[in-house]
């Protein structure tokens, strides 16, 4: 098989800012590697909110020492994907997008890479798939809904709709605040007592004032019980509301594909947070010469890492690489 297939040093599974660094580094370190991307280059920045801001400053973004370059005090999502972009073009990375990875299996010392377009045969893989591709559901009847979004892109479709939106994070305080700013009437929906320490710190006051102005409605320590084609159920400590509805935008988190590392043979627990088996100086998992590279490592604790502190798995990964490539 080896003699019809190209063999490749290196295979990294995902083309996001992390898996971009990782094959900087392969190509400094002069291995034939290759990107696999089952979307649009950085396919999960792609499908961010179209004006989502970064918590991190331009030069936590930056990968391979090249400046990102920004007059905003914090970076923009286009502005990111520019960047991302600018560098997979400079260094003519070898990446293949809308290539979906579908199996990984050992043969001998090396790994055949199934895709839905080819196969590959390859010595080392990474993968940095991230988490941003399934969704965590709130497994109610009528979550199947169309009205039921558990991702959301620009707030001009929601103008003049009655929106609810589940969650006390960033992603679902950035979205109570844009879609009632194009006149949506917004509910939040909120488990706990607050809304989350880990808002952005110039967002968090914004959503406090709006909800003592009583401009968005907020149902602390309650949660969605079911939804219909026109109202919402809200269990809440004053027993169950019935709200009229339009849209339900429920922003309850994301998780990794733990069945794609499950049927890879990558060790996960059963207990959350479910983090992949791997050592935490060289990436590697429980299968010698697969790797793991940003925020997929954290497995349910998806704010356990960030493109500006999984940045260094690339060179952890890649000097292990080397290593034993000699």
């Amino acid at each position: 098989m080896s003699d019809t297939i190209t063999l490749y040093d290196l295979i990294i599974v995902g083309g996001g800012p992390i898996g971009l660094a990782c094959a900087l580094e392969a190509k400094e370190a002069n291995l034939n590697y290759l990107i696999l991307e089952k979307g649009c280059l950085v396919n999960s920045l792609y499908n961010y909110p179209q004006n989502m801001t970064f918590f991190s400053s331009s030069e936590r973004l930056e990968i391979g020492d090249i400046p990102f370059v920004t007059t905003n005090p914090k970076p923009k999502r286009m502005e990111a994907l520019e960047y991302y972009r600018r560098i997979q073009q400079k260094f003519a990375l070898d990446t293949h997008l809308f290539e979906e990875v579908l199996e990984i299996k050992k043969e001998d010392t090396e790994f055949l890479v199934s895709s839905n377009k080819s196969m590959y045969l390859t010595k080392k893989v990474i993968i940095a798939t991230g988490f941003y591709d399934i969704p965590m559901l709130l497994n109610i009847p009528g979550e199947e809904l169309p009205k039921v979004r558990h991702y959301y892109d620009d707030p001009h479709y929601y103008s003049s709709q009655k929106v609810i939106v589940v969650g006390a994070s960033n992603s679902s305080i950035d979205a109570a605040l844009e879609t009632y700013r194009k006149g949506a009437q917004v509910s939040l929906v909120i488990r706990g007592s607050e809304i989350s320490r880990r808002v952005k710190y110039w967002v968090k006051p914004d959503i406090e004032n709006r909800i003592a102005a009583g401009e968005i409605d907020v149902y602390y320590n309650s949660h969605l019980t079911e939804v219909t084609p026109t109202t919402a159920h809200i269990q809440t400590p004053d027993g169950i509301v019935e709200l009229d509805n339009d849209f339900v935008l429920a922003l309850t988190g994301y998780r990794p594909n733990f069945d794609f590392l499950k049927k890879i043979g990558i060790d996960i627990p059963q207990e959350a947070p479910c983090i992949p088996s791997h050592n935490e100086e060289t990436m590697e998992t429980n299968i010698a010469g697969i790797y793991l590279a940003g925020v997929v490592c954290g497995g349910l604790n998806t704010h356990l890492w960030f493109i500006e502190n999984s940045r260094i798995h690339a060179k952890q990964i890649i000097g292990h690489i080397r290593s034993t490539l000699t």
